[in-house]
């Protein structure tokens, strides 16, 4: 399947695996890019040393292109007593588990804006695709990423999202509807204005900018990619589908809710992070859920939902860890990432021959 996104990307079939933080390893991003599609590893947690080290390691599992995605959000605005209240909040939780409550909440995650040792490494290692979600590069980083040859590409979940990363000079953009699993890449708020499904954003982004679409939210097999590219699509991006692969960095519990009815049941939540994000149903997400705007924003929401998540697993609960995915989630299937590549084609190819079918009739 030869598309302007093969092209522009070096790649032989419109897939591309979604860069999802702490899930996406270097084994799986290998394990696609082998098979011809896009791998990509997820830096929005990462520090310059982990970036570095992860990409060496997947450089030494495959030499096809990868994708390299970091968070360009605003630094936010600190709020001290609301940042103490959310962890009077989570207090009584940290208590059921025998876990102290921190005693202040961090801006964990930086900006690859403002990260200027991400940057030196990104510089060094010259990964040959990088992404960016919650917003763009500033003029500066991109104008230094173009330099040495790289592609550029920013999530985007309404049409002025799209329209901006078209004039700062993207060479692509991923089309995130409201079904995706993970952050929203919305850039601000209200959040709402990014509450567009994908069958509804693809096409209205293909009509409004020139350069490659990628279509994701709610894609889990080859219906559902000949259905984006029907839309308008150049490629697709899957991540839920890759969660349950043998090379993903999922927990066995985060496994067995997506491939049981657990899956069937995802929320967009900003309780865990602080911005919204599609996840599974468990306790964090149900019983914070009325507690939604008294969150401290992110990413400091995050790192008191990772010491309640940390806390509640050494009690052996996954029921406050995030487990993101989108809402076709019950579609998941377990196997290697390679047969899911090869399947996924397989299965894009019959579809598009049974249209083609019913077409003529």
């Amino acid at each position: 399947m030869k598309t302007r996104i093969t092209e522009l990307f070096d790649i032989n079939t419109p897939i591309i695996q979604a860069p999802m933080a702490g899930t996406a390893t270097p084994a799986l991003a290998a394990a696609v890019s082998n098979a011809g599609g896009l791998g990509s590893l997820g830096f929005g947690a990462a520090n310059a040393e982990q970036v570095l080290e992860s990409m060496q390691t997947l450089r030494q599992a495959t030499n096809k292109p990868y994708n390299a995605n970091f968070l360009v959000h605003d630094r936010p605005v600190r709020d001290p007593a609301k940042e103490a209240a959310w962890l009077e909040t989570l207090k009584p939780f940290m208590d059921e588990f025998d876990a102290e409550t921190p005693k202040a909440l961090n801006e964990i995650y930086m900006s690859f804006n403002a990260d200027d040792d991400l940057l030196q490494v990104v510089l060094d290692e010259r990964p040959p695709i990088v992404s960016f979600h919650f917003g763009l590069p500033t003029p500066e980083r991109t104008d230094a990423l173009k330099a040495y040859g790289a592609t550029l590409i920013s999530s985007v979940t309404n049409l002025a999202e799209a329209e901006a990363a078209a004039a700062a000079g993207m060479d692509a953009v991923i089309a995130q509807g409201f079904e995706a699993g993970g952050h929203r890449g919305t850039v601000e708020e209200p959040f709402e204005d990014g509450h567009v499904t994908t069958m509804a954003l693809v096409p209205l982004v293909v009509n409004a900018i020139d350069i490659p679409v990628i279509a994701a939210g709610g894609i889990m097999n080859g219906n559902g990619i000949a259905a984006a590219l029907a839309l308008g699509a150049d490629a697709v991006q899957l991540g839920t589908a890759f969660i349950p692969c043998a090379e993903s960095g999922a927990p066995d519990t985060y496994r067995q809710f997506l491939l049981g009815d657990r899956a069937l049941r995802t929320e967009l939540t900003t309780v865990i992070s602080g911005r919204p994000a599609r996840a599974i149903v468990n306790r964090f997400v149900d019983e914070l859920r009325d507690r939604a705007d008294e969150v401290p924003g992110y990413p400091m929401t995050y790192d008191g939902g990772k010491a309640l998540g940390a806390a509640a697993a050494a009690k052996g609960t996954p029921e406050f860890a995030p487990m993101w995915a989108g809402q076709a989630a019950g579609l998941s299937r377990a196997m290697d990432a390679s047969k899911l590549m090869q399947l996924l084609e397989y299965e894009t190819k019959q579809t598009l021959a049974m249209l083609r079918d019913k077409i003529k009739d």
